[in-house]
């Protein structure tokens, strides 16, 4: 598990995909955003989504399943919010997409520390 770690680069692509998943989250809440914006911030959510989901599976079933989830309702989230702009609902259900996907997030990456420091 430590080898796919780090020929993944998990560390550095979990730290962008929080990033990118607070950054949307934080244009979603902002009712100011245009379409162009949210798809920009969106549209660089769902690319991150991808290419972290690409380094899928891991050596560790329960990590794959885990990130696997993370990683839907993230690109979930980021399709919902490309198309939000000017509908609170769709704004509500990206954001429900985007919370579930950094706790899943959490989650394998607890499972991750724990594999690797055992």
């Amino acid at each position: 598990m430590t080898k796919w770690v780090s020929e993944s680069s998990y560390v550095s692509n979990n730290h962008t995909l929080l990033n990118d998943a607070r950054h949307s989250d934080n244009a979603l809440h902002d009712a100011a955003m245009t379409n162009l914006d949210l798809h920009t911030v969106c549209a660089v959510l769902y690319l991150e989504t991808e290419e972290a989901n690409a380094a899928l599976p891991t050596p560790d079933h329960q990590t794959t399943t885990l990130l696997g989830k993370a990683y839907n309702n993230l690109g979930a989230g980021a399709n919902v919010c490309y198309d939000a702009a000017n509908n609170v609902t769709q704004r509500d259900r990206a954001l429900a997409y985007l919370t579930k996907g950094v706790a899943q997030l959490s989650e394998a990456s607890a499972r991750i520390t724990s594999i690797t420091s055992s």
